[in-house]
């Protein structure tokens, strides 16, 4: 909603000395060169975006149709600008509806705009998301030696080392949250995936996609181990076509995003194993270059020899099982699920599962 409208976005949002907080959708086009964003909002994103969004008595909904209503206040006033009438007041109550293109309604809006003197939320919500970055860099590190690999070190590894224009595509689950948090837009990169439907295992076909209409272009698919087994005849696509997409795989053995559900509601995992290949060595086997890592020390060279790689690559990271994704807000429900969670692991002889997960998350 908010694409082509970046001007008239900063415009009101200095005018109402407001931050500007997005959904995942509106990542790619909200978060370059813009001072007054603080992040995501709803199940991906960080305090940041939540407070300031949870914290306003007034919002001002520009093209989006975010779905999350415990992420909406109860008692803020609500103005929401949109192409499709039907879409006014479907996810919130809207005391003004505006029926138009961001761009062109923001104009008109900024002359009837009183300038706010008093930038206290602004400035607190800049505070808070200068420390989620800080806590995310926390996060997104690795000990040589280390078994496997965490998440947020491949991710954020994929953010240093990848060009400015580069294509993400991304796989739904696990691999989303860490491409929503770790990958900075600039206003040349693009960040694709089924972030409507939740479709799984598109992000190998929307890379090859996307290499074919921008060549000469990078072009990253970061898939989970789960989406790239499901759809795994797209590595012979890759090698028939030849189009010099590079494939990480998050491998934690795991469809994890449903643990981590499972786990929120307090059911034991089922059924969610993955018992994987070296993914590296089967590509090979395809005729595509092929990398395995799972220690920390060996990432980063790996990582640049598959990006500086002319053809085809696949790189199996083999990332924690074990890993977290906080939201930004957790219900008591949650917190009682998971805690009755616990209680039947260690009920099923299962405590070594508890202790990976301390070691992983709260010992670090």
């Amino acid at each position: 909603g908010c694409d082509s409208a970046h001007a008239e976005l900063l415009q009101a949002a200095q005018a109402l000395q407001a931050p500007v907080v997005h959904a995942l959708r509106g990542k790619e086009c909200i978060e370059p060169n813009n001072p007054y964003d603080v992040g995501l909002t709803g199940l991906l994103g960080m305090p940041a975006g939540y407070h300031a969004l949870m914290d306003a008595d007034a919002i001002l909904m520009l093209g989006t149709d975010f779905p999350y209503r415990q992420f909406f206040p109860e008692n803020a006033r609500v103005v929401q600008v949109d192409t499709r009438p039907l879409h006014l007041g479907r996810r919130t109550r809207v005391e003004v509806g505006l029926h138009g293109t961001v761009a062109e309604t923001v104009q008109q809006l900024l002359p009837l705009l009183k300038a706010r003197p008093d930038d206290a939320h602004l400035k607190e919500a800049q505070e808070r998301h200068r420390a989620d970055e800080k806590g995310l860099a926390e996060l997104a590190t690795g000990d040589a030696g280390a078994a496997t690999l965490h998440p947020q070190y491949v991710a954020r590894l994929l953010d240093e080392l990848s060009d400015d224009d580069t294509i993400f595509t991304c796989d739904v689950g696990t691999p989303t949250i860490w491409a929503a948090r770790y990958l900075h837009m600039n206003g040349r990169r693009r960040l694709l995936g089924s972030f409507v439907h939740g479709s799984m295992a598109g992000a190998l076909s929307q890379a090859i996609g996307a290499a074919l209409a921008y060549p000469g272009r990078q072009v990253v698919a970061l898939c989970g181990d789960g989406g790239f087994a499901m759809l795994m005849s797209e590595l012979l696509t890759l090698r028939q076509l030849k189009v010099p997409v590079k494939v990480i795989i998050f491998n934690n053995s795991a469809y994890g995003f449903v643990e981590l559900e499972m786990k929120a509601a307090g059911t034991l995992e089922y059924g969610t194993e993955l018992d994987n290949p070296d993914f590296g060595q089967l590509a090979q086997a395809a005729g595509v270059q092929g990398y395995h890592v799972s220690d920390p020390a060996h990432l980063e060279s790996v990582l640049r020899q598959a990006l500086a790689h002319d053809g085809p690559v696949v790189v199996d990271a083999v990332v924690n099982r074990q890993e977290l994704s906080m939201p930004p807000h957790i219900e008591a429900a949650q917190a009682k699920g998971f805690s009755l969670y616990a209680l039947k692991a260690l009920m099923d002889g299962r405590g070594g599962e508890l202790v990976d997960l301390a070691k992983t998350n709260l010992l670090r």
